[in-house]
């Protein structure tokens, strides 16, 4: 047995002690399913991560993440190294491997948002046809501590493009996010939003956010 073999398994047995079929039988998530699914929780998953393997690993997160398991693959997310993903090739491997919502999120707050080179993924990834990639990267986007006024605009052109709750719930995030350190650049940009319904959504959301 390999050692990434034996330490899957071990990760494997961790998991299965915490699998809860009900919560797996009606977990709701968008994009594609799970293989398996044990409805371990996103905190369990991420503890037992933390205790069995503590050192982010490239090669074992690239190994879980070809494993048809939901928490193997969530668990890929909290392994791999951020540096890694500047690689064009590395990281084209993890933008398709984000083919949910789930998968999304936890990547933007696992890995996307360390990356030392995250203004060129997220110009990327924010335009791609995957919309999952394009949510988790807005996701990731709202959670760095220096988010840029210039990323107001590709947001919106991903709102506008991809009519997804997701992508704009996470457009939404994204501003207020910029608020707190340029709250005149997104007011210049609310200011010149079309009368579309979703971008009146996103005018109306961030009018009570900007004035808590």
């Amino acid at each position: 047995m390999s050692s990434h073999t034996a330490r899957m398994v071990a990760l494997l047995a961790a998991f299965r002690r915490e699998r809860n079929g009900l919560v797996a039988d009606t977990m709701h998530y968008d994009g594609t399913r799970y293989g398996l699914n044990y409805g371990v929780s996103l905190t369990t998953v991420r503890a037992k991560v933390a205790q069995l393997e503590p050192q982010r690993d490239h090669l074992f997160a690239r190994f879980l993440l070809r494993q048809e398991v939901r928490c193997l693959q969530l668990a890929a997310l909290h392994l791999a190294t951020p540096e890694a993903l500047t690689d064009p090739q590395e990281r084209a491997l993890w933008h398709d491997a984000l083919r949910n919502s789930e998968l999304a999120e936890e990547a933007a707050f696992a890995l996307l948002r360390y990356l030392p080179d995250f203004e060129n993924l997220f110009r990327a990834w924010v335009a791609s046809e995957n919309q999952y990639a394009s949510y988790g990267a807005l996701m990731a986007a709202a959670r760095v501590a220096e988010p840029q006024a210039a990323w107001l605009q590709p947001s919106l052109e991903a709102l506008r493009r991809d009519e997804s709750r997701l992508t704009l719930q996470a457009t939404v995030n994204l501003w207020a996010h910029i608020a707190q350190t340029d709250r005149a650049a997104v007011e210049e940009a609310l200011a010149s939003l079309a009368d579309t319904p979703r971008e009146e959504y996103l005018r109306e959301e961030l009018a009570w956010r900007l004035e808590a």
